[in-house]
């Protein structure tokens, strides 16, 4: 499979949207989600570890899961990350990791995987009884986020009501919601959620 995020990954971090984005989000997670030294947890579509810095230095271990490994070559290259942040290039949902996990973050991932169905109930096989996750992503939108014909992009944002009922349906509770940020387009508003629940 090509890597969709090759060339993204070169000026990633210099994006300004991305810089917001990341940076609400993870200041949303360490809001909503009890963090502490002893846990380890997955950050799904890692990218360039912009999330991982955020928790990083609250945890015991972060396994940052991307199928680009250009992205996780930036992600390797960052010195505040190393010795806290292991990076797998791996498809959790044909493959998963032989671990389970007392958190499972994802930030602007849900988009790129096509059934959302079968990756929550990977994470909640990945997670250890009582974990939460914490995953963020776009409100419902018209397909305007993306440019027209963006390969790997399948769901253009989620309703709320609808992740709430695949997450309950895939075993999680005490699902609640946020509005993390929201993204000012040129001409519309995009907000982003974060789901917050347990095992």
């Amino acid at each position: 499979m090509s890597d969709l995020f090759n060339e993204k990954a070169k000026d990633f971090d210099a994006n300004e949207m991305v810089i917001n984005l990341s940076s609400a989000i993870g200041e949303s997670i360490l809001k909503y989600v009890p963090l502490n030294e002893e846990m380890n947890v997955m950050d799904f579509g890692a990218g360039t570890g912009l999330i991982s810095g955020h928790i990083a230095p609250l945890v015991n271990k972060i396994v940052a899961i991307d199928i680009s490994e250009a992205m996780l070559d930036k992600l390797v290259s960052k010195p505040e990350l190393h010795g806290k942040v292991e990076a797998v290039c791996q498809d959790i949902m044909d493959k998963p990791l032989d671990s389970q996990f007392d958190l499972i973050v994802s930030a602007m991932a849900l988009h790129h995987i096509e059934d959302t169905q079968k990756l929550m109930r990977i994470f909640f096989e990945h997670m250890k009884s009582g974990a939460k996750i914490a995953l963020a992503d776009l409100d419902k939108e018209d397909g305007s986020f993306h440019p027209e014909g963006t390969e790997g992009v399948f769901h253009s944002g989620f309703e709320r009501d609808e992740i709430k009922t695949i997450l309950e349906g895939s075993g999680f509770k005490d699902v609640q919601f946020y509005t993390a940020h929201t993204i000012h387009g040129v001409e519309k508003e995009y907000p982003v959620f974060l789901v917050v629940a347990s095992k």
